[in-house]
């Protein structure tokens, strides 16, 4: 009898044990006791990315389990695709490694940029941040809202962008779209962009909307700058609606209507949107390398949940991030896919605008 009873008991600690092994967040987690992890952020300091990696590491050093420390590593070049290329190449799926990445890496993934040798499918993101960006002038041209967009025309302005196929592809169509004269300065990333336009060196600049937050709405509260309007959000209609940071801001739509007295449409504002969609919808990813086991992605996974339903990462986060829903897990990988999907014939006439107005060249596919 106790041999059978003590069977028994040992089928059902196997069968509670094969559960565990199933069922999400039962396993075992990760323990980065005593071990450093190394955030790689493909930009340099003090731009939005900058700001967003800064603000998410100590979160990830208190919470994940055994407190690692985590160091956050700029490496700049290429408008992001050096610093992701070199993550793809060196980092080990040992739970140790991970990438702070930004629309400006996806754009050239998406249009094929010749350059970018990483898969973005391939890696396993764990929280998606979503984000806007705002457009602002120096108030030297005499615009004072996005209903003086109109006065700009006609007046030559340089813009610090990080390159064509970046995230900066978005303010340079938009520009297009509105008919202004900006001449794009290419090889600035955001921040050494907001830098130039701070010392004089551009009148016009864009930030998302982290580092407007923290770095540009001191200008505007100087004197400095002077706010037209947010990309804004699409709705489930695919229309556009108001940034919810900025809900005091028109968006890029209603600011094209304000000038010019009729909604925007054509080619270039479809492709526009797509792009927005693509840029910002998930804009900011922490990615895992290709092969990172389960045990580890479920930590990373789980921990993030946690964090972002904190009280003080709310608080903080709103402040310094602004106020948008943070994709975790599952959330996180259906986020980015929408954000890689773009419409076939938009992409196909923004490679060609590229190559008309900037003599990119693309590879054949």
């Amino acid at each position: 009898m106790r041999n059978r009873e003590f069977g028994s008991l040992r089928a059902a600690a196997a069968g509670l044990a094969l559960l565990a092994a199933l069922l999400p967040g039962v396993g075992k987690a990760a323990d980065f006791t005593g071990k450093t992890i190394e955030f790689v952020v493909p930009f340099a300091t003090a731009g939005g990315s900058d700001v967003w990696a800064r603000f998410f590491a100590p979160f990830l050093a208190e919470h994940l389990p055994g407190k690692p420390t985590v160091v956050v590593r700029n490496v700049p070049g290429g408008g992001s695709i050096t610093g992701t290329n070199q993550f793809v190449q060196r980092a080990k799926p040992d739970g140790l490694w991970i990438l702070g990445t930004s629309g400006s890496t996806h754009m050239p993934y998406l249009l094929d940029d010749p350059r970018v040798r990483y898969e973005l499918k391939d890696l396993i993101p764990v929280v998606v941040s979503p984000t806007g960006g705002v457009v602002y002038v120096n108030p030297s041209l005499g615009a004072k809202s996005a209903q003086d967009i109109g006065k700009l025309r006609g007046k030559k302005m340089k813009y610090g962008s990080q390159g064509p196929t970046s995230l900066d592809l978005v303010p340079v169509l938009a520009f297009e779209i509105l008919g202004l004269d900006v001449d794009p300065v290419f090889g600035l990333q955001r921040g050494p962009a907001r830098l130039a336009y701070e010392r004089g060196e551009s009148l016009i600049d864009y930030q998302t909307s982290s580092a407007y937050i923290r770095n540009v709405v001191p200008l505007i509260k100087a004197g400095k700058a002077v706010p037209l309007f947010s990309w804004g959000v699409l709705n489930d209609k695919g229309e556009f609606a108001r940034d919810p940071t900025f809900p005091d801001l028109p968006h890029f739509a209603e600011a094209y209507e304000m000038a010019y007295g009729k909604k925007p449409s054509g080619t270039a504002y479809e492709a526009f949107k797509g792009l927005v969609v693509a840029g910002y919808a998930a804009q900011k990813p922490i990615f895992l390398p290709k092969g990172t086991p389960k045990d580890i992605v479920d930590t990373y996974a789980q921990t993030l949940e946690r964090i972002v339903k904190m009280p003080a990462f709310k608080e903080k986060a709103g402040d310094e991030l602004g106020d948008y829903e943070q994709a975790v897990g599952p959330a996180a990988q259906q986020a980015l896919k929408v954000a890689l999907t773009i419409d076939p014939a938009a992409k196909e006439w923004v490679k060609d605008w590229l190559t008309r107005r900037f003599e990119v060249k693309f590879e054949k596919k």
